[in-house]
């Protein structure tokens, strides 16, 4: 599976349904080439199209359980291994890198506000009424 999608369906595992078009702004992928990638996702079984509750015209794209499993499976490996790793560093190491977590955990935030240029909470204007 290609990095692009994985990327695609943790979005959507950790945001929720999107329509197409913001997922190619998210991902950073042209519109046409994002359609292509859901349809390959959708004949996998790993995302649907659902109706937008506000826009019935809209199709918005839904991760299945199928492709929510596939992205936890894909973390506990990633996590197993970075346990692994983590297991050949030294005392002072260990020490350093759990004093690293609060500003790794900052910089998860910054890239998801800049994952997010569409919404106004993303731009510290809170939400729009």
């Amino acid at each position: 599976m290609s990095l692009t999608s994985l990327s695609t369906l943790a979005t959507l595992e950790r945001t929720g349904p999107r329509r197409v078009t913001d997922l190619a702004v998210v991902e950073g992928v042209a519109q046409p080439s994002m359609t292509v990638l859901v349809s390959t996702l959708e004949r996998s079984g790993l995302v649907e199209r659902q109706a937008d509750p506000a826009d019935g015209r809209v199709a918005m794209v839904a991760i299945t359980d199928v492709g929510a499993e596939v992205i936890r499976a894909r973390r506990r490996t990633g996590a197993e291994a970075f346990v692994d790793l983590v297991k050949k560093l030294s005392d002072d190491e260990v020490a350093l890198l759990v004093a690293a977590v609060p500003v790794l955990e900052h910089l998860r935030e910054l890239d998801d506000q800049d994952r997010e240029p569409s919404r106004p909470e993303a731009r510290g204007m809170g939400p729009q009424r």
